[in-house]
Order: structure tokens, then sequence, then C-alpha cells
């Protein structure tokens, strides 16, 4: 069966209401593990376990949030800097030093709140305050240091131009989405960075739609590994998909 693929050419724009000051978001959270040390993120810094950072799949690089864990409500301010998690069901992963404030241990899966405080921090660095609720429901005040060192465009809205297409060869899918935005976003990051085709395929699992990214397009195994090394720097769980 012949892969039909939808090819999507993107002017990036972008209408962000994601980064809006309290724009809150419930879901599963998890920690970086030891192997992302010193790899650089989707945002080009490198991963530092000490400092607090997250990823998230839609939020502007240098925006402050609060991520509280809502089995002991204790919380903790971090800095958006990377994209993911590509895992379903997960909504932030956050460095180590940031997850052991909030008692997440280094390979577990927590249900957190998390709430956008500020908007991206540009270069340099600066302390951000915040009321937490501990546990046994006393009030105390949160300073944080956040090191800001990206950049961060103001809103964003996507511009597409979709045609259907039959490519032969290699490509590097790098996840399957049930979100067409978050999607979008990831698609638009990749293309932005590598400058190569960005393709999406529309399937089906378990009766639910789903999209399938992929980057680039190569007509050797052996061209789309020495592509894939690029990419895994940035996804570690993308992989080769051969196109027939």
């Amino acid at each position: 069966m012949r892969t039909i693929l939808i090819g999507i050419l993107f002017n990036l724009l972008i209408i962000q209401v994601y980064s809006q000051v309290g724009f809150t978001q419930e879901g599963n959270a998890s920690v970086y593990t030891e192997k992302f040390e010193g790899r650089t993120t989707a945002s080009g810094e490198s991963y530092n376990f000490r400092k607090a950072t997250c990823s998230h799949l839609n939020l502007p690089f240098g925006t402050i949030i609060k991520v509280t864990n809502l089995s002991n409500n204790q919380s903790v301010v971090v800095r958006v800097n990377d994209r993911g998690p590509f895992v379903p069901d997960r909504i932030i992963d956050i460095s180590r030093s940031a997850a052991e404030k909030i008692g997440i241990p280094a390979n577990g899966v927590v249900k957190v709140k998390i709430e956008v405080v500020e908007g991206p921090v540009f270069n340099g660095s600066k302390q951000v305050t915040t009321t937490i609720q501990t546990s046994n429901t006393q009030t105390v005040t949160q300073t944080t240091q956040i090191d800001g060192q990206t950049q961060q465009t103001g809103t964003e809205l996507y511009d597409i131009k979709v045609s259907i297409i039959q490519p032969k060869g290699f490509t590097i899918q790098i996840g399957n989405y049930k979100e067409m935005v978050n999607m979008l976003k990831i698609a638009s990051d990749l293309k932005n960075t590598f400058k190569k085709e960005v393709q999406v395929q529309v399937t089906n699992v378990n009766s639910e739609k789903t999209y399938r990214l992929f980057v680039g397009n190569f007509s050797t195994r052996k061209d789309a590994e020495a592509f894939k090394e690029k990419v895994i720097k940035l996804y570690p769980d993308c992989f080769i998909v051969e196109l027939k």
C-alpha cells in the first residue's frame, strides 16, 4: 500500500494563547534522565540538571511557569527551554533539581498543575517570586533565580500550504500526536531548525485520529542515518521510516 503524506510548508507568524499569564494545564509530569545532561535542547541551550528548566510542547521558550505536584501540593518555578515530552498523556518534563524540590522521583510520573506566571525571559537573569501553599496548609514565598538564555518572538499564527505527496525512500519519524496544535508547533520547530521537508501522515489508532510527523526525505538509509544523528540530539525518540 502506498504511503500518502501531507507536505506542509510553514510561514511562522504565530498567535500564542498558551503564553498568557494565568494559563493553566493539568496532566502528568516526568523527569529528565541523566542521559540528557549536556545535550542541546530545542532552544539551543545545553541541558543542565542543576537549573530550574523544563520542556513543553507549546509554551514559548523562556516562559516562566509554576509546577505544582498535586499529590503533595508542593510547587517549583521553572523556565521553558525545550520541546516535549513526546510521550502520550504527559504535558511536561522538568529538570532533576526542580523535580527534587517537589518530591518527584527520578523515574517517576506524577500528576501536576502548571501555571504561566510570566512571559518569556530574554537574555540575562532575574528573580521570580511566587506564593506557594504547602502540604501542611502553610503559605510560603519562594524566590527562584531564573537564567534567561533564549529569545522569543511575539505572537504566532501558522500560514500553511498543503499538498498530498507519495514519496519514496526514507524519512525520520519524530512522533505521533493526537492534538493538531501540538503537531503544528513541533513541525514549525523542525522546519526552522533543520531546514528540511516536513510531512504529516494522518492515521487512525483505536478509532482515534492521530498525526505522524516526519522530517527529511532521503534516497538511501545511509543518508537518513546521517541526518538522524543530528535530529536525535533534540528528539531522542526519533527513528527511521522507509516510505513505500
